[in-house]
């Protein structure tokens, strides 16, 4: 932006000289114009031509003290300014939002974003990003995460006076998630149900019938313990209130925490199921562990009997897991599809397709909403069939040319 004169104006007069403006021969004469480091515009006045030159010089250089901050705002990374909010904000994330953030961060957002400066950043930008997790596969509840992640911490820059705006406000993500169905990829039948269970070892059998029969995830089977705080026989009644996870920056290790957020209940006790439990606590046996515990309102370090660990008696991790899932799933003849979550999606749709009512199947999935269940599991709604012309048989005159419903009421 050139030095701008206040003494005169730009237009000449028809003599070719400039003319006075009302500001002539008071105050100062020369003006800069400039970006202060929060991309505010500012002006500074100066009398003498030279000085305002210099001024302008090092503003544009970005070598004065007051848009100094600006150019190096320019220059910050994305991968720096989350590193900053995510310091400045996990005191008080819970243990899961300190896990799943950096991961979310370090898989998903770093990649793509990390070494662009944060203020170039632009809609077109996070759209592509978007369309390459769809092309990956990613599942729609993810995509939505780590979305999710992004939004939360441009709104933040925003807020930082960092951005002027948020690329991700352009964003209709359900609009752009359209027609990525939410319906399992693969669900087992009862044949391939039980295959599965004929291969899998007398120590693991039981898991797959609190799969396969209840409809528990594989951390909740893990995290289940023996004793009246998980299974009340005499009730028929199981109590999901737990989960088992692990974290080695946390908890150095195995933990107790909640099931997945608002999924804690009371579910109907399959009496197959604990015929099943019975015979493994009979036959295998629980393993005691002090596992800190952050299912109530305090943490705790608490004694824990699990029904499920390796045959050393330990406690079972993601890999052990999978290498064990990997050779059962091989020897069932299931897809590469089909992982424990699959039992999950059989009792569900199962429910379903024996006419029990959505809000019962909602209620066994421990879903938060009806909405959840319905757009997973919809396909398996029995189709009944109804009579035809049931309404006009209904609303048909009689010869006397009165309803059924009217006939013999007297008009008055």
């Amino acid at each position: 932006m050139p030095v701008d004169d206040l003494w005169y104006l730009r237009q000449r007069g028809p003599d070719k000289r400039r003319l006075p403006s009302k500001r002539h021969g008071r105050g100062k004469r020369w003006r800069v114009r400039y970006e202060d480091a929060s991309g505010e515009s500012r002006e500074r006045l100066f009398e003498r031509k030279e000085d305002a030159n210099a001024f302008d010089l090092e503003c544009r250089s970005g070598v004065a003290a007051e848009v100094k901050a600006k150019r190096e705002m320019d220059r910050l990374t994305f991968a720096e300014y989350a590193q900053r909010w995510k310091e400045s904000r996990e005191a008080g994330w819970s243990v899961e939002t300190r896990r799943r953030v950096p991961q979310n961060l370090r898989k998903r957002l770093l990649p793509t974003f990390g070494d662009q400066a944060i203020r170039s950043i632009n809609l077109t930008d996070v759209m592509a990003w978007l369309g390459g997790l769809l092309v990956e596969g990613v599942a729609k509840s993810s995509i939505g995460l780590y979305f999710g992640v992004l939004k939360t911490i441009l709104n933040a820059a925003v807020t930082d006076k960092v951005l002027s705006e948020n690329p991700c406000d352009g964003v209709n993500l359900s609009q752009l998630l359209r027609g990525v169905s939410r319906a399992p990829k693969w669900v087992p039948d009862e044949g391939q149900v039980l295959r599965l269970i004929d291969v899998v070892p007398r120590r693991f059998r039981a898991a797959m019938w609190l799969g396969a029969g209840e409809g528990l995830r594989i951390g909740e089977v893990l995290g289940m313990e023996e004793g009246s705080r998980c299974l009340d026989v005499a009730r028929g009644e199981l109590h999901v209130v737990q989960q088992l996870r692990r974290s080695t920056e946390h908890f150095d290790g195995f933990y107790l925490a909640p099931p997945k957020s608002g999924s804690a209940g009371t579910v109907d006790l399959d009496a197959v199921v604990a015929d099943e439990l019975a015979a493994h606590v009979k036959e295998v046996g629980a393993v005691e562990f002090a596992l800190p515990d952050i299912t109530g309102a305090r943490r705790l370090t608490r004694p824990a009997a699990l029904l499920f660990t390796t045959s050393g008696g330990k406690l079972i991790n993601d890999r052990y897991w999978s290498e064990l899932w990997e050779g059962w799933r091989s020897a069932a003849g299931w897809p590469k599809e089909g992982t424990f979550h699959s039992l999950r999606h059989f009792f569900a749709t199962t429910l379903m397709s024996n006419g029990v009512e959505p809000q019962e199947v909602q209620r066994a999935l421990r879903h938060a909403n009806l909405r959840t269940t319905l757009e997973k599991y919809v396909h398996w709604l029995p189709k009944k069939d109804r009579r035809r012309g049931l309404v006009g048989q209904i609303l048909r005159p009689t010869e006397g040319g009165q309803t059924p419903s009217s006939a013999g009421q007297d008009p008055h």
